[in-house]
């Protein structure tokens, strides 16, 4: 079995989220998806619409998602991928070359972004209305 894990706050959930999470759940048989908790958000200086729980209530729904973990930190991704027994590590073009360290424990691929969407468009958005 391929086990994939992917990263993200996931808020606003939209065409852009779904078509990533398909895309990784198409590399391999199992997807797990780590997902910002609020705590690390504040540490971020981001604040998400959805509180971590909900934001992991409505991934489990999605079909291509198998598991839901929370990221707490930067530095947790080599354990996860360790403890889960992680194959291909997923992550966003915009991401390139910054997660290639943990080519040490996986196969790390960068897909391209669903064009003309992001959360934070969203946001922009509404707060314009």
């Amino acid at each position: 079995m391929k086990r994939v894990i992917t990263y993200g706050t996931f808020d606003l959930l939209h065409v852009g989220h779904i078509n990533i999470l398909r895309r990784a759940k198409a590399l391999g048989d199992y997807l797990v998806v780590a997902i910002s908790n609020d705590e690390f958000n504040a540490l971020k200086g981001k604040k998400a619409y959805y509180s971590y729980e909900d934001r992991k209530t409505i991934l489990e729904a999605v079909k291509y998602v198998d598991e839901v973990i929370p990221e707490k930190t930067w530095e947790q991704k080599v354990q996860d991928v360790k403890d889960h027994d992680i194959d291909i590590f997923v992550m966003g073009y915009d991401w390139t070359g910054e997660f290639d360290f943990l080519k040490d424990y996986c196969e790390v691929i960068y897909l391209p972004r669903t064009e003309g969407i992001s959360t934070t468009q969203i946001k922009k958005d509404l707060m314009s209305k």
